[in-house]
């Protein structure tokens, strides 16, 4: 049997950051644009990769909807298996959208204010992308760990103080969230004897009671480490400081990187603890809901308590953590539909509203910015040179309307995605998928709760932009570049096409909720997907 060579699709999403990255450490920094182009033609060609990967998986290209790499061309679960299926494609998609949008944003200004920007944003991007793919617990180690170290370099990319402080927090928490998930990696493995998911899945249904205990320990450990990066309270702490000290590219992709924790928790709890885990089974699933549920008021509180929109920023990535969350705890596919809708609305949304404050807060303070820049260019040996350009003809109506859309989403007000997320959402509670099923207190509270945490955020975005837009005086008209006003659009665009295309998303994400929900045919692909034949390594164990 010949391997279809569409399955080198799924290695080049992590293959195309690493030898970009690479590459890039090379090119002398004076070298502005050319690094820039090399970076920006990366991010292009792993849009295309997810493109392709999204209709390969959904096209019946590949059975049940998933393609398998080997590594090396050892099977599982003895080699290192990276999984293409429609949720990581999504992901892999969504990933690009927002590193090309940050990205390009970052062009004039942000990429030039420190050394090697573009090498680690590849290796972020790397890392990102091979926590979506992989399909082995000690590699998704690995790749948070490089999505963390370049994330380090990032958040202090053109440091000042409070970016210091800020990322010394930030490194503090994760270096200790890394060493909770080796400890439950090797918790896991002592008991079970395996880290590939599909093979541990199999393994739990009559693993015994000695080795469940501490495999359950393992857990609960791994799962603190995933909850601090998706900063469910009370380990969200440090999340708003960072948003509000990093550089706005940065925190754009600090919005993305807080949903690859709640990623991985729906991906290995739907498979390891579905109802075909015997003693296993919905594990953990009553903690996730209720802490979900938690983070969303801790969330809505900071929106409400915050006097600037970089901490408002960063508790509403909290309660968009806390509601994700929530619907993976409440353990029902419809509802897993409507949040991964809400997944996608949200974080496009609101990275279009980090972008967006720096450029609102150039009418607050005319050429703040620039000021800002050049007391950083200290941290480096040659300052960017001025990139002020002509005004865009109608800057003050493109920030209102952009801060329009970004509010409309976030809050969930109609028409915009975001109020088709939470209708779906609550359609999905109101109807619950068993026909025995009572819809119970559980149900009422995280209604209440998301209804609350929106009205929360209604309060406090209006309460920003009436003090931005309104109650400033009289206000001067900021100098935009077209690389700062265009990705804003973008990213505002794509979340119209969301809501103008509701159906066929839904429809898709409907399938995507089917296959998770459905763990078995997951594991027999996994586990059963051939080598290839006359090689060297026949898939047997080493």
């Amino acid at each position: 049997m010949k391997l279809d060579w569409m399955q080198h699709l799924i290695i080049l999403p992590v293959l195309l950051p690493l030898l970009c990255g690479a590459l890039l450490i090379l090119i002398n920094e004076k070298r502005h644009q050319f690094k820039f182009f090399v970076n920006l033609s990366s991010v292009l060609l792993q849009l295309a990769v997810a493109v392709a990967l999204v209709y390969l998986t959904d096209s019946g290209h590949w059975t049940e909807g998933m393609g398998v790499y080997l590594a090396a061309n050892w099977s599982a679960p003895f080699g290192i298996a990276l999984v293409a299926d429609r949720l990581a494609s999504l992901m892999l998609l969504l990933t690009a959208i927002l590193a090309m949008a940050a990205l390009l944003f970052s062009m004039l200004r942000w990429s030039r204010i420190g050394v090697h920007f573009h090498t680690l944003f590849q290796f972020l991007l790397m890392g990102i992308n091979g926590a979506f793919l992989t399909h082995d617990l000690f590699n998704l180690f690995v790749f948070f760990e490089v999505m963390l170290a370049a994330s380090y370099g990032l958040v202090l990319h053109g440091y000042n103080t409070n970016r210091i402080r800020a990322g010394m927090q930030y490194i503090a928490v994760n270096l200790a969230a890394s060493l909770l998930f080796l400890i439950g990696v090797a918790l896991i493995y002592a008991s079970a004897g395996t880290m590939n998911m599909a093979d541990l899945a199999v393994r739990l249904v009559d693993i015994d009671t000695t080795d469940l205990i501490l495999l359950k320990i393992g857990v609960a450990v791994l799962a603190i480490a995933f909850l601090v990066k998706s900063a469910m309270w009370p380990l969200g702490f440090w999340l708003p400081t960072t948003y509000a000290a990093a550089s706005p590219p940065v925190a754009a992709m600090l919005v993305l990187m807080t949903k690859v924790g709640a990623y991985v928790i729906l991906r290995l709890w739907l498979l390891a603890f579905s109802s075909d885990a015997s003693a296993a089974a919905g594990f953990g699933f009553e903690a996730l809901l209720w802490g979900g549920m938690a983070t969303i008021v801790f969330g809505a509180a900071g929106m409400l308590a915050s006097q600037t929109a970089g901490r408002m920023a960063g508790y509403g990535a909290i309660v968009s953590s806390g509601t994700l969350l929530s619907v993976i705890g409440y353990g029902q596919a419809s509802l897993v539909t409507a949040g991964l809708y809400y997944l996608i609305g949200s974080t496009l949304a609101m990275a279009a509203f980090v972008l967006l404050i720096e450029l609102v807060e150039r009418i607050r303070s005319p050429g703040a910015a620039m000021l800002a820049l050049t007391m950083e260019a200290f941290a480096i040996e040659e300052a960017p040179e001025e990139t002020a350009g002509v005004g865009i003809p109608g800057a003050l109506a493109f920030l209102g309307l952009a801060f329009a859309g970004c509010a409309l989403i976030i809050t969930g007000l109609p028409p915009l995605s975001g109020f088709v997320a939470k209708f779906g959402l609550f359609h999905a509670l109101l109807n619950p998928e068993s026909p025995d099923a009572v819809i119970d207190s559980r149900t009422w509270v995280l209604m209440a709760l998301i209804v609350l945490s929106g009205l929360a955020a209604i309060i406090s975005m209006l309460r920003f932009g009436v003090r931005t837009f309104w109650a400033a005086g009289a206000i001067a008209a900021p100098r935009l570049h077209v690389s700062e006003v265009a990705p804003i659009s973008l990213l505002l665009l794509v979340c119209v096409a969301l809501t103008v295309q509701a159906g066929p998303a839904y429809d898709y994400l409907a399938r995507t909720s089917k296959d998770l929900h459905q763990p078995t045919q997951y594991i027999h692909k996994v586990l059963d997907a051939p080598v290839v034949p006359g090689t060297r390594n026949e898939g047997v164990a080493p």
